[in-house]
């Protein structure tokens, strides 16, 4: 047990929980203890519980039903864009060993996109970061970054190797990650992304970009990211109620004139 102090402890709770679904503790149909029993056991607040079993949830672990005992629904994991999870967050999640390369970090003047979605004045100063990820020593992204300027000297003071930036930022400077906004589609690889990912040039690569903001709206990064064919797939629940996607028209689709 400890005491319930750090953004990170929910996140330990969680790990414990998740070890206990999968090898069996908890099977599929049984309930977790009540967030009271939980709470007492690992001497947090019952708002650190519910952030455990929130993401626990939100991976398809267990029932979202709030108020009652959690039920265990499946032994396997999937990565939701209901939880917002860092990549380290979710490769360490599916049990992968998670490795980082920072090849660049540039300041410059922001490009047009960046601008309208960073909220900067156009050619503001931004942070540009180029880096590979790697699971169990493969790489499977290049992800290249556009950090604020407000953000930029707590990166730019990061090791090369650093795993998660995301992590660190909040760990070092409390600037947190609440929600995102992301765009999905597909790209050819570039030759760059060719070289750093091991493809050949024009291979389908996965692409997401998305928008990171703190709790209060403050932009933190502009991120694109291409993910090498067959490393990742990526989950979206929706329902009648509820739809978080939604479809866009790509580049490549001309708008005809509405009709009646």
């Amino acid at each position: 047990m400890g005491s319930d102090t750090g953004g990170s402890r929910y996140l330990e709770i969680a790990e414990a929980l998740r070890q206990s679904i999968l090898s069996g503790d908890h099977p599929v149909g049984a309930r977790l203890p009540s967030e009271s029993d939980l709470a007492a056991h690992w001497s947090v607040s019952r708002g650190t519980v519910r952030q455990a079993v929130g993401l626990l949830a939100s991976e398809g672990l267990i029932g979202s039903r709030q108020g009652a005992r959690r039920v265990v629904l499946r032994q396997e994991r999937r990565h939701s864009f209901q939880q917002l999870n860092s990549f380290a967050q979710w490769a360490q999640a599916m049990g992968c060993e998670v490795s980082s390369l920072i090849l660049s970090r540039t300041t410059r003047p922001a490009t047009a996109e960046e601008a309208s979605r960073l909220g900067v004045a156009p050619d503001s100063e931004v942070l540009y970061v180029v880096r590979v990820r790697r699971l169990d020593g493969e790489p499977v992204m290049v992800e290249r970054t556009a950090y604020t300027e407000w953000v930029a000297p707590v990166v730019r003071a990061l090791p090369d190797d650093v795993v998660s930036i995301m992590n660190s930022i909040a760990e070092n400077a409390g600037i947190v990650a609440h929600y995102g906004e992301h765009l999905i589609d597909a790209v050819a690889a570039g030759s760059e992304d060719a070289r750093l990912l091991r493809v050949r040039r024009a291979s389908p690569l996965l692409r997401q970009r998305h928008l990171t903001n703190t709790a209060a709206g403050r932009p933190i990064e502009w991120t694109d990211d291409r993910y090498r064919a067959g490393s990742v797939a990526f989950s979206v629940s929706n329902s009648a109620a509820a739809a978080p996607l939604e479809r866009q028209a790509g580049p490549e689709v001309t708008r005809g004139p509405s009709g009646d």
